[in-house]
């Protein structure tokens, strides 16, 4: 078969050359009567079908300089068009409209097959960019606006509308293209159009001049968005649908208020909760997309819950968490928008019963979604009197997360424009204010609520809990118009006048971004019963992470909580079940917080926590010393479980001022034997040896408030100006008297001694040197089992010496063990020996140095495992001395108790007695409480 014959269009230099002679002498010329077409046609029809259309065909038809010959046409042909009845914006310029009369008229139909093709060369060139900077420089987007204007047809409006949309992939070529005056020509092509086609390239050309926040603003007020919601709701093809959703949700980012007007307006609202479950996925995801930017305006959003939206977005966000959800960047826009549906009642009802509050309870529990948890959090105020939204969130245990959020390194929430205020009273629009950013997001639900007439009443003094707000104060001066650096700061100073209070007395509260937290908290603490959700530790110690943590002052809504639990008679049993007592005071008046024990590092107490921390446990003790704080109490310590009798027992010396109900208590009823023997167990909080070391402590101050023993106890020889040696004579070399018996160590060391002192100073050497045994008559008496140091202070105590410095020769300094140490095979030996005055000298020589001003509580139960019952009362002394630092005090019971192990009577015994003033084993001692 023969092959083709070539032909002249196959030629690009014939095309251009072509394409060349008709921009310069005008869109006549004769026709050819074979083909029954021109020379152009010809040309520009091979253009498009196939020199464009080859590999690198763009490249090469944009090299060898076809653009411009291309634009020069298409400015003739838009000359040449009819006359639009009226200028626009994007009317040609007189120079474009005088080219008209170069060359013969054209036919319609010719002139609109040439600006069919034409349009179709210039929109296949703009999909490569090169070509869309060289269509800008030639100035080739003013005629394409042109043609828009000029040509109503159908496919000329397409392959306009296609070739503005392909330039408009250009940030620089989208500015232009707007400042000519495009956006109303296509928007009246969209209602002017039938054609699916045409229709399509139209919305594509929107959806790319829509490629900022100015650029999207611009479009929707001139009226881009109404007509494209028009065509969704009339329920359109496929492919126009998935086109006009794209275009929607490019439109609707960042939606402004003529956005969402005019989608709602426009009826757009319905059809596009229907698409978002749409099968095919592009549809489904921009539709849901759209519902999610739309709720950043308040006045659609009670449109959008009555369409459906709200169980929509609800689904799709527990979708994307679900185990095969996305990521948690697809799910932020989700998070924002059911976030601001509950600004308004109808939709925080339509919220709360398609389960968004517990899809909004796994938001906060989910560490990864913590940059949202301060937008989660401002959300919830919305229920703030939902008392069911209220009792189904509790339950679902959001108290601990809240009091969390007090504290903690959670993302700041984004700040919200006025336009995304609730709705439900859309008349009270206020301007913006310098403001923090949960303040702000929450001013107009506040307005709305009924707590304030208006933004000048949201005092920083403004609670919840508080009177109607009254008429408004006096306006305020003007504000500084200068912009401020760094965190947005906070509102200015204002008072509110309420009932019984003078408007001098009003302190400034902050609203930061634990603003919401405290206000929720504070209305779970009004309820008549907040014990079982606020009196815990997980919520004590975020409210008290918060008061001692806060860089500035706290807000006074934190004091008002703890004060108004600790006033609340139904949080009496709850505050001593869970420690709470024990934890006011340690943390406020003596600065330990959880996270301090037990290393010894110590936040510094400030004065207004230790006075604030006295002020809550004085509450508390009015209630303990009410009769019904007595019988709640009474009824703890008889009936109540193991765990609620111990820490009934370690509260009442904090609560209890009253010595008959404490001594009824702790002694006659057995409580402070029930707390000694819960020592030993273990745990049943984290802090309860601190607890309970500083309980002891102050029910020994109840019980002897002006007896306060010496640390270390005093000892009967002064060790700082020794007494006088009587031992010494005997090892110089002429002793005097001379020795008359020598003592043989173990090591072969030989010690000097006089028979008749040793004799006399125990029995032991009474029987040995004196009595019937063999050594009575030998003048070298072996020691079995002693070391030299060991039986140095032996030979000094069996010659009289008492208090010459001897006993303190085998205590190993501070630091190193005693067990094993030659101290303990010194006091082993003085008990052997029957020496009792050298025992005692030696434990006061050992509590000397390791229980002196320089020990430590790490040294207190390395005395205590030396068993001996005198150094046993000098530890516990030590422990609970009055003058002892709580941290130390503390560690030295935790190292009382590891070193007591099983063994816990002696530890019992001793504690007891610290406390009740007496010693042990000594005259009128009353340990049977």
């Amino acid at each position: 078969m023969a092959a083709a014959k070539p032909t002249l269009t196959d030629s690009l230099s014939f095309c251009l050359a072509q394409l060349t002679a008709a921009a310069g002498e005008g869109l006549g010329g004769g026709k050819d009567t074979a083909t029954n077409e021109t020379p152009l046609g010809r040309a520009l029809l091979a253009l498009r079908t196939r020199h464009v259309k080859a590999a690198g065909g763009i490249e090469r038809f944009r090299a060898r300089g076809g653009l411009r010959p291309l634009l020069a046409l298409l400015r003739r042909a838009a000359a040449a068009g009819p006359a639009p009845s009226q200028a626009g914006p994007g009317s040609a310029p007189s120079s474009v409209e005088s080219a008209a009369s170069a060359g013969p008229a054209p036919s319609p139909a010719r002139l609109r097959k040439t600006l069919d093709l034409a349009l179709s060369i210039l929109a296949n060139c703009c999909t490569e960019g090169a070509c869309r900077a060289e269509v800008r420089r030639l100035g080739g987007i003013l005629p394409l606006v042109t043609i828009l204007q000029c040509v109503k047809t159908d496919s000329i409006q397409n392959r306009t509308a296609r070739a503005l949309g392909n330039l408009a992939m250009e940030p620089e070529s989208c500015g232009d293209i707007h400042s000519a005056g495009a956006v109303p020509l296509l928007v009246e092509s969209l209602t002017a159009c039938q054609d699916s086609q045409c229709l399509q390239s139209v919305v594509r050309a929107l959806r790319n001049l829509a490629d900022s926040p100015q650029h999207r603003l611009a479009l929707a007020q001139q009226g881009a968005v109404r007509p494209l919601a028009e065509l969704l709701a009339a329920a359109p093809d496929p492919a126009l649908t998935l086109a006009l959703v794209r275009a929607l949700l490019e439109l609707s980012r960042g939606c402004s208020r003529a956005c969402a007007e005019q989608l709602s307006l426009g009826g757009g609202l319905g059809p596009l909760v229907s698409l978002a479950s749409h099968p095919k996925k592009a549809v489904r995801e921009a539709t849901i997309l759209i519902l999610a930017n739309l709720c950043a305006q308040g006045l659609v959003r009670p449109a959008l819950g009555n369409a459906g939206g709200v169980e929509v977005l609800l689904g799709e966000l527990r979708r994307r968490r679900g185990p095969n959800g996305a990521g948690p960047a697809s799910q932020q826009p989700l998070v924002r928008a059911v976030c601001l549906l509950c600004r308004e009642a109808i939709n925080r009802a339509r919220l709360r019963d398609a389960g968004g509050l517990e899809l909004l309870m796994g938001l906060l529990r989910d560490p990864r979604a913590s940059a949202w948890h301060p937008r989660v959090v401002a959300a919830l105020v919305g229920f703030l009197y939902d008392t069911g939204a209220l009792g189904r969130l509790q339950a679902l245990g959001l108290v601990p997360l809240l009091a969390g959020q007090l504290c903690g390194d959670a993302g700041d929430e984004e700040e919200e424009g006025r336009e995304a205020a609730s709705w439900d009273f859309p008349e009270e629009r206020t301007p913006e204010r310098a403001q923090a950013g949960s303040f702000r997001s929450l001013r107009s639900w506040l307005i709305s609520e009924g707590y304030a007439a208006g933004p000048g009443d949201i005092s920083p003094d403004w609670s919840p809990e508080r009177c109607p707000p009254p008429p408004p104060p006096p306006p305020e001066p003007a504000e500084p118009t200068s912009p401020t650096l760094g965190p947005t700061p906070l509102r200015s100073p204002r008072t509110l006048r309420t009932p019984g209070r003078s408007p001098a007395a009003t302190s400034e509260e902050p609203w930061g971004r634990e603003g919401p937290a405290l206000l929720l908290l504070s209305r779970f603490s009004q309820a008549p019963d907040p014990s079982g959700a606020l009196v815990t530790g997980p919520a004590l110690c975020g409210l008290l992470a918060y008061v001692t943590g806060s860089p500035g002052p706290p807000s006074p809504r934190a004091l008002r909580i703890l004060a108004r639990l600790t006033c609340n008679p139904a949080c009496l049993e709850a505050f001593v079940r869970s420690y709470g007592a024990a934890l006011l005071r340690a943390w406020l008046v003596l600065g330990v917080a959880p996270d301090d024990w037990p290393t010894l590092r110590a936040r510094p107490a400030r004065r207004q926590h230790r006075e604030l921390g006295e002020m809550l446990l004085q509450n508390l003790t009015v209630q303990a010393e009410s009769p019904f704080g007595v019988g709640a109490l009474t009824h703890l310590l008889l009936s109540g479980s193991p765990e609620d009798r111990v820490a009934c027992a370690l509260t009442l010396p904090f609560i209890c001022r009253k010595p008959s109900l404490w001594r009824r208590l702790l002694l006659d009823q057995g409580g402070l034997r029930l707390l000694l023997s819960a020592l030993t167990r273990p745990a049943p909080h984290p802090l309860f040896l601190f607890f309970a070391a500083d309980s002891l402590s102050c029910l020994q101050g109840l019980v002897s408030p002006t007896v306060i023993p010496a640390l270390p106890p005093p000892m009967p020889l002064d060790l700082d100006a020794p007494s006088p040696c009587l031992y010494e004579p005997l090892l110089g070399p002429a002793p005097i008297p001379a020795p008359d018996l020598h003592f043989l160590l173990d090591s072969g060391l030989r010690l000097p001694a006089q028979r008749a002192a040793s004799a006399t100073a125990s029995p032991f050497f009474r029987a040995l040197l004196a009595g019937s045994f063999a050594e009575a008559q030998m003048n070298l008496v072996p020691l079995r089992g002693l070391s030299p140091s060991a039986a140095w202070p032996i030979l000094h105590h069996l010659h009289g010496c008492r208090g010459c410095g001897a006993a303190l020769g085998p205590i190993p300094p501070l630091g190193q063990p005693l067990l094993g140490s030659e101290a303990e095979e010194a006091l082993e030996a003085a008990g052997r020996f029957l020496l009792p005055g050298l025992e005692e000298e030696l434990e006061e020589a050992v509590g000397h140095i390791h229980l002196g001003p320089h020990g430590g509580p790490e040294s207190v139960g390395e005395v205590f495992r030396l068993g001996r019952p005198r150094l046993v009362a000098h530890c516990a002394r030590w422990t609970l001395g009055p003058g002892q630092c709580p941290r130390k005090r503390a560690l030295a019971l935790m190292g009382l108790v590891e070193a007591a192990g099983e063994e816990t009577g002696p530890l019992m015994e001793a504690l007891l007695a610290v406390v009740m003033g007496v010693e042990l084993g000594g005259k009128g001692s009353s340990l049977d409480c």
